[in-house]
C-alpha cells in the first residue's frame, strides 16, 4: 500500500527551501499524508540524503507518531520518538551539502501494525531492523537542496 505524502513548502522533486536548511532555521518543513491503513499503530519517519561524500546522511529519525496525525507541523517537536540522526541529535537536521553542490533528501513515511519498542535515539539502522515484518504501508517524498 502507498501512503501520500506531500510538504506545503516544496513539490516532489522539488528545492526545499533555505528556510529547512543549515543556512536557514533549520525547522523541519510541513508535512502532510493520508491513505494511512486503519490497522496502523504508529507511524515511522526518516530523512536521508544518498548523495552525501561516502555514505548515506540521516536528517532525521523519528517513530511511534500517533497513526491518527495526517501530518507534522513546520518546526514540529514533541510529536512520536526521536531516534538520532549523523549529527548525533535527536531532532530534524536540514539539509547542508557541500558548497557547490545538489544533493536529494529523502522523506520516507512507515505505517506500522505496533508501537516499536525502541528507546529514544536509536538509530536509523536499529529502526528499520525494528520495523521488519511490521510495514503495511509507505510513501516516499523527495525533495533537493543546492549550496
Amino acid at each position: 500500500m502507498t501512503i501520500q505524502f506531500t510538504s506545503g513548502a516544496f513539490d516532489a522533486g522539488g528545492t526545499i527551501p533555505r528556510k529547512y536548511s543549515c543556512d536557514g532555521e533549520n525547522a523541519s518543513p510541513p508535512l502532510s499524508w493520508s491513505g494511512i491503513p486503519d490497522a496502523a499503530k504508529s507511524l515511522a519517519l526518516i530523512v536521508d540524503d544518498p548523495d552525501a561524500p561516502g555514505r548515506t546522511y540521516v536528517h532525521w529519525v523519528l517513530f511511534n507518531i500517533p497513526p491518527g496525525q495526517d501530518g507534522l507541523s513546520e518546526g514540529v517537536q514533541n510529536v512520536g520518538v526521536g531516534g538520532t540522526n549523523n549529527a548525533s541529535k535527536t531532532v530534524y537536521s536540514g539539509p547542508c551539502p557541500p558548497r557547490g553542490s545538489t544533493h536529494r533528501y529523502f522523506f520516507k513515511l512507515y505505517a506500522l501494525d505496533t508501537q516499536l519498542n525502541l528507546s529514544p535515539g536509536a538509530t536509523k539502522a536499529d529502526l528499520l531492523q525494528a520495523m521488519e515484518g511490521h510495514i503495511l504501508a509507505q510513501g516516499q517524498l523527495m525533495g533537493k537542496y543546492m549550496r
